[in-house]
Formats: C-alpha cells, structure tokens, sequence
C-alpha cells in the first residue's frame, strides 16, 4: 500500500489567508524535513495567490463554496411572524433577566449560526473536502480548522491513508476575550463540542505548559497534550548589530526604541504603551504588524503617537527586534487566556536578544522572565510604574545592558527555538504514523 501511495502526505489546515502565519509554515517546514509531502491548507484572500511555494512546502489558498453561503447572506425585509413571536417572547424574558436587557434579540439566524458554531468556515470546509487530496496527516490549527480535518480524516482512511488527526489548540479560545460577551449556555455548548473534537483527535498539541493542564482538565483526555511552543528558530546576530526600525522609521541614533511586534489591534495595551513612553526622554514607541481593521489611532494619547512600520516576515522578526532596546509584551489582563499565553512577539523578542516587558498579571511570561533574568516586570495598568520599568533597562549602564541582552540570546540558543521545541511534536507524528 505505502509503494502504491507514495510518499507520506501532511495537510496544514490554517483557518486565515497563511500570507505567512508562523506556526503553520514551521510546523509544514520541519515535517517536509523529514521527507513529508507538506501542504499547508489556508483561505483565499484578495490579492494573495492561489498557490505558492515555500521551498518543499506548498501553500493552497481555498475559496468559499456550497449551500452555506447562501445559508449565511442576511436577507432584507420585514420580519415573518415567528421573528415577531420572539421578539415579543424575549421582551417578556428581559423583565427578569439582566443579560437579556443588555443584549438584542436574537434572529432565527443568530440562533442557527450559534447552534451550528463555527458556522462562518464552513463554505470554506465544503471547499476543501472537495478539493483537498487525501492525506495521512491533518494539523489542524485551531478550533476552526479541526471539525474539516475530522471529516477529511475519515475520508483519507476510506482511500488507504493513515488520517491521522493533530488538534493544535494554539489558545483557550473560549476563555480569550472574543467570547467574553457570549451568554454562558452557549459557551457551554461550545466547549462540550470542543471536547467531542478533542476526544476524536489522535493527539492534541498547545503552546505551553499551563495551557496544557487546563486542557487535559477541560477536555477530560487521558494523555496530556504535547507542548509545541511557537518559537523562531536560531538567529545569530551579525558582526555589526541591525538598525533595521530606526532606519525605517527615519529615527535618529539618539533615540531610544520601545517596539511592539504582532497585530496593531484594540484590547492589546497600546494606549497604556503610548502613554507609558511618553512619560520618557527620548523614547518612540514603533508598532510593526499589521493593522486590524478594528483598531483606531483616534484612541491613543494624541501626544505619543506611535510610529508605524508594515508587517515583516516571520523569519526576519529577529532582526528587527534586535534593533530595538527593549520589546512591549504588556496587555490588560482580561481573560484566563491572556493570562497564560506566551505569545509569538515574546520569543521573537528573545530570539534577537531584546529584553522584555511584561504584566504582573501574565503568569507564565512572568515566571520566565524572572528565572531567566531576560526583562522586567509591571503593572500595565499603571502609566508610572510602566515607564520605570522601562527605564530600569534604557537607562541601566551599557554593561548591564549588554549582559542583559546577552542573557536573552543564550537563554533563546539553549532553550527558546525551534529546533529545540519540535522534537517532541515529531516524535509524537513519528508514533502516529510509521514511516
């Protein structure tokens, strides 16, 4: 069977346009290493190309199709009797519920988008079980990719391949901040079909330790989920030190640069790091990442607008933190997921060498930047002890600056890679499928 298929086939499912999304491309490089055929399976985007490469690795970009999109259009006009009965059942509802006083009535439509939750992928899912090839691997990156790579799974096993099944829970989705307003019966309803996906997965992947425990709680499963931090592979810095953002952002030597990596979106402490690097002497605060529709520069304190430079890609990040004196991963502490994540711009920021702020509140940023000695820690919500923070690095004297960014590179080269992170995640593929 193995001579009549070919070679062993892996399937990234990557629920965004992946125009690059740095989890799914490393994971697709380190399995097309060890001799895979690697797709990575993403949403079409307008301006991106249908299909690309990267190296061994090709990337497919899949439209919307099928009944759902029909299904989904909002259709105009005046509401029928049974959108008439609920509005006038929820007024009743509302005279003693709280939630319901604050909240619109629900459409037919908002219900059965709710009760068939993740509802907006599923003319892209229709799409790919049409068109993706079967294969002996699905990764599938998050909540709104696993359901698809469930079903083509199956599929894959009815033709002779392995359909094994990865759920890389690359966050507690249902405790981020996108759910925070859903009614709880409806959150309950989501997690009970998260853990259903969980349980019919071969094997589940998360980004950290912490998150970890509290899946192997919340989904009920046997056998704890391997660890696959996001980190940037090894970065060696150059003989003479990158000045990468200030070059681009037309600032001069004298100035002191506080950056942020990653999306430019609202809810990420950008306000309170505006108003922060204000409080200092020759200081910018450089964001570079794209901007989410969402965010809105009207929100920051006119006098500390930030500087802002375009997206990069993934494998210069490094570089570009390395040009900067300290990197801000402070966000308001809101959700459980907050609170335990190790986002992206934290490593990348280690990697080249660049210390790190952090909140108080983010406990497992905190526990390694206070044991590896690699940043400083604030409350975020505080504009004063923020910029003391800040400047306990910028205006520490030059050796201790260069140990401290010393630090951050070996504690990066020793522990904080890629190279080191995915050993346990090939192992784990080498079990599910025999070579």
């Amino acid at each position: 069977m193995a001579e009549r298929l070919g070679r062993r086939r892996a399937i990234v499912i990557v629920p965004n346009p992946a125009a690059p999304y740095s989890r799914g491309l490393r994971v697709a490089r380190s399995l097309a290493a060890e001799g895979w055929e690697v797709e990575i399976a993403a949403q079409e985007a307008v301006g991106l190309s249908p299909e690309e490469r990267d190296g061994d690795v090709i990337v497919r970009r899949y439209g919307r199709s099928g009944p759902w999109i029909q299904k989904l259009a909002r259709r105009p006009g005046r509401p029928g009797l049974g959108r008439l009965v609920v509005m006038k059942t929820y007024r009743l509802v509302a005279r003693w519920s709280e939630w319901a006083r604050h909240h619109p009535p629900p459409t037919s439509q908002d219900v059965r988008n709710k009760l068939l939750w993740p509802v907006l992928d599923r003319p892209w899912w229709h799409t790919l079980r049409q068109e993706v090839a079967p294969a002996d691997l699905y990764h599938a990156c998050g909540y709104r990719a696993i359901p698809v790579a469930l079903d083509l799974a199956a599929a894959a096993r009815s033709q002779g391949r392995a359909g094994r099944v990865v759920y890389d829970v690359i966050d507690i989705a249902l405790e981020s901040n996108t759910f925070a307003s859903r009614h709880p019966a409806w959150k309950w309803l989501y997690r009970r079909r998260e853990r259903g996906w969980a349980r019919r997965s071969d094997a589940i992947v998360t980004v950290n330790e912490a998150i970890g425990d509290h899946l192997r709680r919340s989904f009920g499963t046997r056998d704890a989920p391997v660890i696959l931090e996001n980190m940037p592979p090894r970065w060696l810095p150059p003989a003479t030190p990158p000045d990468l953002v200030r070059r681009a952002a037309g600032l001069g030597p004298d100035r002191r640069i506080i950056l942020y990596l990653g999306r430019v979106v609202a809810g990420r402490g950008l306000a309170e790091a505006a108003t922060a690097v204000g409080l200092l002497d020759r200081a910018d605060l450089v964001l570079l990442g794209p901007v989410d529709g969402s965010w809105a520069s009207s929100t920051m304190p006119g006098e500390a607008l930030p500087v802002m430079l375009p997206a990069v890609h993934p494998d210069e990040v490094p570089a570009w933190a390395a040009s900067a004196d300290v990197s801000t991963v402070v966000r308001p502490p809101t959700s459980l997921n907050q609170r335990l994540s190790t986002p992206n711009k934290f490593w990348e920021s280690l990697a080249g060498g660049t210390p790190v702020v952090v909140d108080r509140s983010a406990d497992v940023m905190c526990q390694i930047v206070e044991r590896d000695e690699v940043g400083v820690v604030v409350d975020g919500g505080d504009p004063r002890e923020y910029a003391r923070g800040l400047r306990t690095i910028l205006d520490a004297p030059s050796p201790e600056r260069e140990a401290l960014r010393a630090r951050c590179l070996k504690a990066a080269h020793e522990r904080y890679n890629w190279e080191t992170a995915i050993g346990p995640y090939l192992a784990l593929v080498r079990r599910l499928v025999s070579a």
